[in-house]
């Protein structure tokens, strides 16, 4: 009357190829959405690697500028020596400034 039914033996085995089918689609998803970001952050990546060239461009512009001003007023050495100085001071405060927060807050005892 209802035809013949499959037994428990061919459901289980059913159930586990579909669960392995579905697991492998999964995967396969998940792949495909993590290549798509990968490829959007490379993207993005040279994007701030050449922002971070055009800035350094124009910040060695800038100094170079302060030196050519400066050497209006003291000799050409005198004011090389005092840009970089003055650069070299600011480079030495930002990383100790920096070294300092990578410790992290101090505990007291």
């Amino acid at each position: 009357m209802f035809g013949e039914q499959p037994g428990v033996t061919t459901l289980v085995g059913r159930l586990v190829d579909e669960s392995r089918t579905l697991v492998s689609a999964e995967v396969a998803l998940y792949k495909a959405k993590a290549t798509e970001r990968l490829s959007a952050y490379k993207s993005a990546i040279v994007l701030f690697v050449v922002a971070g060239i055009l800035a350094l461009a124009a910040l060695i512009a800038l100094l170079v500028g302060l030196v050519m001003a400066l050497s209006t007023v003291l000799h050409p050495i005198w004011a090389t020596l005092i840009v970089v100085g003055v650069v070299l001071v600011l480079a030495a405060i930002l990383g100790i400034v920096g070294k300092g927060r990578l410790a992290g807050p101090e505990r007291d005892a």
